[in-house]
């Protein structure tokens, strides 16, 4: 990628105004009210007796994910912009996606450890997903010596705490109160919120790039690539991780797909809704890195899910035949 290329797609400026951006942070809560739905206390009990998956897919959650896209970041440095490699970062440390439950399911995965995965990586989140992006974002400014061209990365952790904490804290909670209290209405609604969630994030892009389509339509075969790369390196993380600590397939499935797909709705409500980076220059390769992996990893996510399954009846297959 050319400087100039670069530069045009950092040049890429996406403001909403108030309401845009009230319905933006309404319609993620209650994405994340629907994921909570599908939580009952009991599922963590079950899956805690056999805590070696959990806390394996925390860590490729919350720590090789964030290092491993850092260290990509890095080695792509002279073929993306610092905004860029910073959107990958910013990505990473987000929690696990909203659609990752329905994913599994697809997949013929363990569900209860996902839902479990996800709900515990979305609590973490308030804590974690700052503090990784402080961490290794500035590690990556000083790394990449783009110093004196991007400020100092501070965040001001309060204003993102609380943000996460309105947008997924509440939200889960009351999730996880409707399918103790109101089983019946948990599970009348769970599958309904699972596709709003796929029609949310394609809503979510479109709202806030209504303005710059054709900028965005021209950058996008760069784009395509550097999310598709990181991508892949999150589903490899998961996969990697499960085979190497030889844990059950549905589990290695499960890890796979919670650490391919990522709540990048929460990166751009982070990006176009909090002050973090009013003292940045133009920052357009950030939102489009967040904004096409929320995009990318439905397709990447449903894409697994069929591979996944063909194995499946290939092995039946070959089961039948040799019965």
């Amino acid at each position: 990628m050319s400087p100039e290329i670069a530069a045009a797609i950092d040049s890429i400026n996406v403001t909403l105004n108030a309401g845009g951006m009230n319905t933006i942070n309404i319609v993620l809560a209650f994405v994340m009210f629907g994921v909570a739905l599908g939580i009952k206390p009991h599922i963590f009990v079950e899956v805690f007796k056999s805590p070696k998956s959990v806390l394996l897919g925390m860590c490729c959650q919350f720590l090789l994910l964030p290092a491993f896209t850092f260290c990509l970041a890095v080695l792509m440095k002279s073929w993306i912009s610092p905004m860029m490699g910073l959107g990958m970062i910013l990505v990473a440390s987000c929690p696990g996606g909203n659609i990752s439950n329905f994913m599994s399911s697809l997949s013929k995965a363990n569900i209860e450890l996902s839902v479990s995965l996800t709900a515990i990586s979305t609590a973490l989140a308030v804590f974690m997903t700052p503090l990784n992006f402080l961490v290794w974002g500035n590690l990556y400014l000083h790394i990449a010596n783009v110093a004196g061209q991007v400020p100092t990365l501070v965040i001001p952790l309060w204003d993102v705490f609380k943000t996460i904490f309105i947008l997924l804290g509440i939200p889960l909670t009351l999730g996880i109160l409707t399918s103790h209290f109101l089983p019946k209405v948990a599970n009348a609604l769970k599958k309904p919120f699972q596709y709003v969630s796929i029609v949310f994030f394609i809503a979510m892009v479109v709202l806030a790039f209504a303005g710059n389509l054709e900028a965005f339509m021209k950058c996008i075969k760069y784009i395509f690539l550097v999310v598709f790369i990181h991508n892949l390196l999150a589903l490899a993380i998961g996969f990697g991780v499960g085979t190497l600590f030889k844990v059950p397939k549905k589990d290695r499935r499960t890890m796979t797909i919670e650490t391919g797909i990522q709540n990048s709705g929460l990166g751009l409500v982070l990006l176009l809704g909090t002050s973090i980076f009013a003292g940045f220059p133009p920052h357009g390769g950030m939102l489009v890195i967040t904004a096409w992996w929320g995009v990318w990893h439905i397709v990447s996510g449903l894409t697994v899910s069929t591979v996944f399954n063909l194995y499946d009846r290939r092995h039946a297959s070959k089961g039948r035949i040799a019965a």
